[in-house]
């Protein structure tokens, strides 16, 4: 068959002498062997298929990236030196067989999801934007799409992250965090909120750096911390204690939007 190389499990290792006897035998030229240590799950026992996905289209649909899924499974068994992230042609250009790790190696789901981490965070805007088509999250009537892409992109592990993350944006938020309620929400919270939505309604910034800047006048003015402004009003436009940057969300969202979101919130309060 022209084979030139057979790389596989070290439990095959056993297989090779007979084999080899088979090439002399019919005449053939034998090929190179090399065996790979078993992967192991992460208690240290040979993996199974009770330890990981099925098929590899189940990646794909848990939001892995294939950049990161192959990245992942060529550094299982096969090192270069400390380097952990490669692009093909980087792999292609670098394997050798001759570098095949001896020990066993560990099928470790956080490394995968560092990886993935790192593609998502390092892929263009343009491409994510395509791939979350897949989960429910079309972007593409979006004027403002590229930007609520950059800012979520790097919080997210998988792209069932980036959806979800994407999606506590672009939709109100439907129920509210009791532990942030409570903490947020606390003597004037709700009137400040209010008050702040007036003024930047009446400045008429839309852009991020101006939203901020509508901010900083506004904290300065109160003579309040930034937390007495942001906490509640994190917690009217997410619904919980979390989410990027709240100058860029806004920008995004548009002040009408935080204008329903805030008057959503005072209802919920005034039950």
């Amino acid at each position: 068959m022209g084979l030139t190389d057979v790389i596989r499990g070290d439990d095959h290792l056993y297989n090779t002498p007979k084999q080899l006897v088979v090439y002399k035998a019919l005449g053939f030229k034998p090929p190179k062997f090399y065996h790979v240590a078993m992967i192991n799950n992460e208690k240290g026992k040979k993996l199974s298929k009770r330890d990981g996905a099925l098929d590899v289209m189940e990646y794909k649909k848990m939001g892995y990236l294939p950049e990161a899924l192959l990245n992942f499974l060529v550094r299982l068994g096969w090192s270069h030196g400390d380097q952990e992230i490669f692009s093909v042609e980087e792999m292609i250009k670098l394997f050798d067989p001759k570098n095949i790790n001896k020990s066993a190696s560990s099928y470790n789901l956080d490394k995968l999801l560092w990886l993935n981490a790192h593609y998502i965070k390092n892929s263009s805007n343009e491409k994510l934007a395509k791939l979350l088509k897949d989960f429910d999250v079309n972007l593409k009537y979006n004027d403002k799409m590229l930007l609520l892409i950059e800012i979520t992109k790097g919080r997210a592990k998988t792209l069932v992250d980036l959806a979800n993350e994407i999606n506590s944006i672009i939709n109100a938020p439907k129920e509210y965090d009791s532990k942030a309620i409570k903490k947020a929400f606390k003597g004037e919270a709700l009137e400040i909120i209010e008050e702040f939505v007036n003024k930047l309604e009446k400045s008429g910034a839309t852009t991020k750096e101006d939203i901020h800047k509508v901010m900083e006048e506004f904290v300065a003015s109160k003579e309040i911390g930034f937390g007495k402004l942001g906490q509640p009003l994190r917690v009217a436009l997410f619904g919980a204690m979390r989410g990027p940057g709240l100058d860029e969300v806004m920008a995004i969202i548009g002040i009408d939007e935080v204008k329903s979101r805030v008057e959503a919130i005072k209802k919920f309060l005034e039950g």
